[in-house]
């Protein structure tokens, strides 16, 4: 078992006791609530609880609300703080049990401290770092960038009949074309669930988003035109196309999140690149024999 998967466990089995001990006790008396309203308060150093004589701060429980592995989806807020306090009690005094049977002590134990020290101080200087680099100018800058290289791409609006067999589609697109209204057939006969009660409508679409023979055929109609019954692998299609046009560019506002995340990961990646560059970097065999460097890659020749 992984140390990950150790944490996790611990945090899921305090957590649970934690649970359990709430559920005990959902309608609690006027003397069991200021631990869970303790939770909120102002400052990081303020105490919320003690566990024999040791502290538990409103500024722990906020870093275990950020631990992936207590997550509380469903559970309201003021509860959630008062599991979060329960927990951290559980935790405090089973790290204080293991504390004094010397674990800490122990050279397997300072070797793992070490490995999530590390990972916890490189995890927060790369957040840092990343987030100066997600600036309002930058974003702007990318987004600017590419939606230069954005090129048009046609989308068309259509609806759909589904049938099981072509003889059946025939039939259906003689109706239409004869006359009645598309959707008014489309939502007696499709054996499409998904589009049926919407007259077949399927919305916009780009072609690269159905199988190919649908696509080749919507795509060839002009708006106000119905396919020919059309096979593909869930059936027969007669098709109408009801509108054309180029898909629009993305608003900046829709792609932000998506750009800040694209600047995060390059200047991370930026950082971690020039950090081991930078760096003085020896390797050592199973003998502890210094392993030679690889050679760096031999420039092509410069043409004249």
């Amino acid at each position: 078992m992984s140390k990950t998967q150790t944490l996790r466990g611990a945090s899921a089995l305090a957590l649970a006791l934690a649970l359990g001990g709430t559920a005990s006790a959902q309608t609690p008396t006027p003397a069991a609530q200021p631990s869970v309203a303790a939770a909120v308060l102002p400052s990081p150093d303020s105490v919320v609880a003690k566990v024999n004589g040791i502290p538990v701060t409103a500024g722990d429980i906020a870093v275990a609300a950020e631990d992936p592995a207590l997550s509380l989806p469903g559970v309201d807020d003021a509860q959630k703080k008062g599991l979060l306090v329960d927990y951290m009690l559980d935790l405090k005094v089973g790290a204080q049990a293991a504390d004094a049977t010397k674990i800490g002590d122990t050279p397997d134990f300072k070797r793992k401290l070490a490995y999530f020290r590390d990972k916890l101080l490189l995890d927060e200087y790369l957040e840092r770092e990343a987030k100066k680099a997600a600036t309002p100018e930058a974003a702007h800058a990318l987004y600017d960038q590419s939606a230069k290289l954005m090129k048009p791409e046609e989308e068309i609006h259509a609806r759909h009949i589904l049938v099981e067999n072509e003889a059946e589609a025939k039939k259906i697109a003689a109706r239409i074309k004869g006359g009645e209204d598309f959707a008014k057939v489309a939502a007696e006969t499709t054996k499409d669930a998904g589009s049926k009660a919407e007259g077949g409508d399927l919305g916009w679409f780009s072609k690269d988003r159905m199988v190919k023979e649908f696509a080749d055929a919507a795509f060839k109609l002009q708006p106000g035109q119905v396919s020919d019954p059309v096979k593909s692998q869930f059936g027969w299609h007669v098709i109408k196309v009801e509108e054309k046009r180029n898909k629009p560019v993305p608003t900046f506002d829709e792609l932000k999140e998506q750009i800040d995340q694209a600047l995060i990961r390059k200047a991370q990646q930026d950082l971690i690149l020039k950090l081991r560059a930078d760096a003085k970097v020896e390797r050592f065999d199973e003998n502890g024999k210094p392993i030679a460097a690889p050679a760096p890659a031999a420039e092509e020749p410069k043409k004249p």
